[in-house]
This record gives C-alpha cells, sequence and structure tokens, in this order.
C-alpha cells in the first residue's frame, strides 16, 4: 500500500468489497435468511452512526465532511455542514458529539450545526486524527486517536492512543492507553465495567475495566486484558473498524471479512455479510431491533433478533 493514501482510501485498500449473498443467520441475534438491505447510496464514506432518542439516526460522510440525520420515517437529510472529517459521533443529552479527523478536534452541536469545540490539538496534548467517540455513565466520553501516520501494517513501532475526557475535566484529556498499533472503534459493555476497544491492524479486541460509578478514580481503565482475538483476517489483519453490543453484552465489530459477531465472553459466533465493506454499525429503530450498517458509499439496515442496549445513543 502507498504510503501517500489518505486514510479512507487506505481502509478502502485492504477492505475489496464483499458479495451479497444469502445469511445462514446467527442464533439470537438475526434469523436464517434476513440480510441487509439498502436504506441509500450516493455517498463517499460513511461512518459513525449513533441511533437516537426516538429511533431515528445520525452518521457521518467522511470525505463529504457532512453528517446525516434520518428521521425515524427513514428521511435522510443532511444535519450539519462543512465538518473537519467528521467520523465517530455520539450523543450526550441533546447535542450530538463529533471525532473530526481532519481538524484534529472534538466539538458538538445539534441539529443546526457546530456549536462549539471540545476539545482540540495543542503543543502540550498534541492530537492525530480522532477517530470513534461514546459516553459513559458519568458524561464522560473515551476516544480512540489512532494518529495520522500511514496504515501501514508492517510498522512495529506505530502506536495509536485511547483517551478519556471527565465531564468536568475541561480540555484536558487524560491517556488510557499508548499500546494499540490502530485504536479504531470502541464500545462500552451494557453493565458499563468494561469498555472495549478494537485494532485495526491486529487481531485483538481489547477491554478495560473500568472504575465502578462511585469511585473517585478516574475512568482511564485500571487493567487491561484481550477480551477476543478476530479470527478472519484480510490480508493478515483485521481491519477492525467500528463496534456496537447489544442488550445481552454481545459485540459486533465492522471487519475486512464482514461484522464479526462475538458473545458477552469474547467466544465468535458468526460473522455478518454486508453488500461493500462495513464501518461501522449501531442498533436503533423503536425497539432496537434494527441494525444499522454505514459501508463505503450506502447505510444498510438489518432486522436483528438482538435488541440494542438500554441506554441513549450507541
Amino acid at each position: 500500500m502507498r504510503s501517500a493514501l489518505p486514510l479512507a482510501l487506505a481502509l478502502t485498500a485492504f477492505a475489496l468489497p464483499v458479495p451479497a449473498q444469502k445469511l445462514a443467520g446467527i442464533p439470537g441475534v438475526v434469523a436464517p435468511g434476513v440480510k441487509p438491505e439498502l436504506v441509500q447510496e450516493g455517498f463517499t464514506f460513511t461512518e459513525g452512526p449513533v441511533g437516537t432518542y426516538d429511533g431515528g439516526l445520525f452518521f457521518s460522510d467522511i470525505r463529504a465532511n457532512r453528517i446525516y440525520h434520518m428521521d425515524p420515517e427513514g428521511k435522510i437529510t443532511i444535519a450539519r455542514g462543512n465538518t473537519l472529517g467528521a467520523n465517530g459521533l455520539a450523543l450526550n443529552a441533546s447535542e450530538l458529539y463529533a471525532a473530526e479527523g481532519s481538524g484534529k478536534l472534538i466539538s458538538r452541536g445539534n441539529q443546526n450545526g457546530r456549536v462549539a469545540t471540545v476539545l482540540e490539538s495543542t503543543d502540550a496534548a498534541p492530537l492525530g486524527a480522532p477517530n470513534d467517540i461514546i459516553f459513559d455513565s458519568r458524561g464522560g466520553f473515551y476516544f480512540t486517536d489512532p494518529g495520522a501516520a500511514p496504515l501501514d501494517p508492517k510498522d512495529p513501532n506505530r502506536h495509536g492512543k485511547v483517551y478519556y475526557v471527565a465531564s468536568n475535566g475541561g480540555r484536558e484529556p487524560l491517556l488510557v492507553d499508548d499500546k494499540i498499533a490502530f485504536p479504531n472503534g470502541l464500545t462500552i459493555m451494557p453493565d458499563g465495567k468494561e469498555l472495549l476497544v478494537d485494532d485495526t491492524l491486529g487481531d485483538t479486541i481489547w477491554a478495560f475495566d473500568l472504575a465502578p460509578k462511585k469511585s473517585k478514580k478516574p475512568q482511564t481503565g485500571v487493567a487491561k486484558t484481550a477480551f477476543a482475538k478476530i479470527p478472519a483476517l484480510t490480508n493478515g489483519v483485521s481491519m477492525a473498524d467500528g463496534m456496537a453490543v447489544d442488550r445481552e453484552g454481545r459485540v459486533y465489530v465492522t471487519t475486512g471479512a464482514g461484522i464479526q459477531v462475538f458473545d458477552k465472553r469474547g467466544k465468535h459466533l458468526g460473522i455478518i455479510k454486508v453488500p461493500r465493506p462495513p464501518s461501522n454499525c449501531a442498533f436503533s429503530g423503536p425497539d432496537k431491533h434494527t441494525l444499522y450498517i454505514t459501508a463505503r458509499e450506502g447505510l444498510y439496515k438489518l432486522q436483528m433478533l438482538s435488541q440494542g442496549p438500554d441506554r441513549a445513543g450507541k
């Protein structure tokens, strides 16, 4: 892969299109024969889906520098334009937060545009390319920053970072980890006890123990263990990207091979095939039985047996 390729193009170069095929089904997750349906195409590189409180969805188009909103009836409109490479999205009350990679910042706003910059790169705390973001039960948020360096699986010195920003922590991010080659997607288990982070250039999903809600310790992870190994690789790497979790603690990881599903203990349950290489996924709909999938130029939906977590956002 040529090092001059932008990150989004580099991801595409690794993950070749996957032909649409009939699903065998995964018990408790998706019924046999049910496959992803196209909601809309014509985008450039979709990412960052997050369900809204009314069953709608926000998602981003990185290369178009836009954030879209889909209402509960399925109508899609532009929620925010002129982003600086908005990628991962997260909801906090009525505000939408965005990890803007090319801008090296985290912003917050609403359907009328950006309201404020929450966090930006400084000499004291430089950021590379904020990628994905999720809020915890305290109102703080975690985000991944794989850096702006080329996506090179052969570089042993390549490491990104995982950060935490407390609800009252001002603009100073707390470092959670700096040992993962390309930290990308992240999620929090339904019980709030573990933060999961995947590695695009590795085969491991990492779990960080989180301090109890009543603890005075910062939520920066007190232990790091391997949650699961990703079995289906693409060109020797997982190409793991965005993640989702359901109400039973099953984990959904978008990879070069499709959406790989694991149970709450890390056992691999199967792969959901998608017509295009998926970049991220999120539960939404009025009962959270619909999994929305961002996949290159398209947005897809899949009717699930499983149900999204009982919490706001992702």
